[in-house]
């Protein structure tokens, strides 16, 4: 009699766990509301970093804390990131690339004309969602910015963030839109 390693059932039972770390896995990629509020508040956390290494260390420890938010915070390793800065305009105005995200921030790319948004000295950061979505890897919000810098004066900016969560589960930031807001004015 010619017996096989394994019998008709355990080969059930065994494709039925298979099956189901893949989608315990696969399940582990879904964004949740915890994640969307760990990346805003890291990214204000962030910005607020770049301003002051910008007082305390000028502009090329400015730079190099930049460096490591753009590296940890959005998704250029997932694709092009759909950034479109506050401030932004003309032929400049969308930023898919790595390096027209850096020259928002801190500036100093003759091929963009920005003066660094992450240099205004900001000592304080708020966000208020409008609304959120999650749709397993990827998450949207809308909302508000609130900014304050050095000075006490605080900037309100419309923001729109995409994030999605990459195979090594971090959550980046993949759309990035924000705008000063309406004035009838």
């Amino acid at each position: 009699m010619n017996r096989s390693l394994f019998s008709a059932r355990q080969l059930v039972i065994a494709s039925t766990l298979f099956s189901s770390s893949l989608l315990a896995a696969e399940l582990n990629h879904n964004i949740t509301a915890a994640d969307v509020k760990a990346a805003q508040d890291a990214w204000g956390k962030a910005l607020i970093q770049i301003s002051s290494d910008h007082r305390s260390g000028g502009i090329e420890k400015a730079t190099a804390t930049a460096r490591q938010v753009l590296d940890q915070a959005y998704g250029y390793n997932l694709g092009p990131v759909l950034f479109k800065p506050t401030l932004a305009s003309g032929d400049t105005t969308f930023r898919t690339t790595y390096a027209g995200a850096l020259a928002y921030f801190v500036g100093g790319n003759p091929q963009f004309p920005d003066k660094g948004f992450a240099l205004k000295g900001w000592t304080k950061y708020e966000y208020k969602n409008a609304g959120v979505q999650i749709n397993g890897d990827l998450a949207l919000t809308m909302g508000h910015v609130m900014l304050t810098d050095q000075d006490g004066k605080v900037t309100k900016v419309d923001k729109t963030w995409g994030f999605r969560k990459g195979d090594d589960g971090k959550v980046r930031i993949v759309l990035h839109h924000s705008s000063l807001p309406y004035s009838a004015n």
